[in-house]
């Protein structure tokens, strides 16, 4: 499997050169996305957290979604 590429241009002379990914940028990019993957999974991990919280809190009130919007509103 061939290595990524990325595409130059030179703005000045409109040139467009495809370039072979360096095993370092490789390797950032790669890391760059186990980054955004984790800070997803923990992202949607609060909000199933918080969504448990808040349904948990409207049972504990008596009140609907609906309701509780009303009250602060």
């Amino acid at each position: 499997m061939p290595n990524p590429t990325k595409i130059v241009i030179d703005c000045s002379t409109g040139i467009e050169e495809i370039i072979e990914l360096t095993d370092a940028e490789i390797a950032e990019m790669t890391y760059a996305a186990e980054l955004a993957a984790e800070k997803k999974a923990e992202e949607d991990a609060k909000a199933a957290s918080d969504a448990t919280a808040k349904a948990a809190l409207l049972v504990k009130l008596g009140i609907t979604a609906d309701e509780a919007k009303l009250l602060l509103a």
